[in-house]
């Protein structure tokens, strides 16, 4: 029995939930894997997972196993990478965990500039909703969240600061008025996450033109539905241009559009909050010179720290 082949087909076989996926990932037969998982049984003398029609189900043993088999994984990549990083360029499959809005109108442009300085680095990406925490399946985890701690045992860079910016089309203001304070708000169409929904309520903070600091908090109680609520702020983006109301959205989504005239600023003087970026690695004794040389260059396209950039250039 290959053992260490075996430990890699099982942290897979957990990552994608099903053996038919971990063959797909491994490019493996599906019953290299299923005779990969019962010799590592065979040889432990214990089951690791229950299979069921629908699910796989870790056993007690199978949880411990699994932690202790991941960090072994990962101290040996690491050593690998240490090894390579002394003679070689930066290379390998890196994974990357990034919320939809953030890859489709930030990291995908500028990914073609990074591999150019790193062709033989190889990207996966998974965009496939809100990312609020750190994932250890990934390499890097691109995390947004709003001004609570992030949480969990990771490597953490602050890329920027994206604020969240009250913003519509132009059509919509022509035919419903432009509001002039907080207030004004209150009988337009909003487009919202469905939490504000939920609460059926919305914070607004005023901000001093060219200060690092905002102040006077306005609580505003909605009074009626908003026309979308979604935790897709792509979908309340669509919305926005298409002249369907007024959104609360962050500059790195519709700063090209408010430049281009295609949404306006409402309420300039004011915005809904911030959203803080973060690059999460997991915690290593030696981080993969990949992954090192990807957080250096994220941070070197949006600047670090607690800036906006977006909203600089508006």
């Amino acid at each position: 029995m290959d053992q260490l082949r075996c430990l890699r087909v099982f942290v897979q076989v957990i990552a994608e939930g099903s053996f038919a996926g971990a063959a797909r990932t491994l490019d493996l037969a599906p019953a290299v894997v299923t005779r990969a998982i019962s010799d590592l049984e065979d040889h432990l003398g214990a089951r690791l997972l229950n299979r069921t029609t629908r699910k796989l189900v870790l056993t007690e043993v199978g949880e411990d196993y699994l932690e202790r088999t991941k960090r072994v994984l990962a101290e040996l990549d690491d050593a690998d990478a240490l090894a390579n990083a002394v003679n070689s360029a930066p290379s390998g499959n890196l994974r990357i965990l990034c919320p939809p809005a953030f890859a489709t109108h930030q990291l995908v442009g500028h990914l073609p500039s990074f591999r150019q300085r790193f062709p033989q680095i190889q990207l996966e990406m998974s965009a496939s909703g809100p990312v609020g925490a750190a994932d250890d399946n990934f390499d890097v985890s691109i995390v947004s969240i709003g001004q609570q701690p992030l949480l969990g045992e990771f490597v953490v860079r602050q890329l920027a600061l994206s604020t969240l910016v009250i913003c519509a089309a132009p059509s919509y203001l022509a035919q419903r008025g432009q509001p002039q304070q907080p207030q004004d708000l209150l009988p337009h169409d909003g487009l919202l996450p469905d939490v504000a929904a939920v609460r059926r309520e919305l914070t607004l903070f005023r901000q001093d033109v060219g200060a690092d600091h905002t102040a006077g908090p306005v609580r505003l109680v909605l009074q009626r539905p908003p026309v979308i609520s979604t935790p897709q702020l792509e979908v309340l983006y669509a919305a926005a241009l298409a002249g369907m109301g007024i959104a609360g959205l962050p500059t790195f989504m519709v700063a090209d559009a408010l430049r281009e005239g295609r949404l306006n600023r409402v309420l300039p003087q004011w915005h809904a909050g911030a959203l803080q970026l973060y690059a999460a690695m997991p915690t290593r004794k030696h981080v993969p010179l990949r992954t090192r040389v990807f957080v250096d260059f994220l941070v070197e396209v949006f600047g670090g720290g607690q800036k906006d950039p977006w909203l600089a250039s508006n």
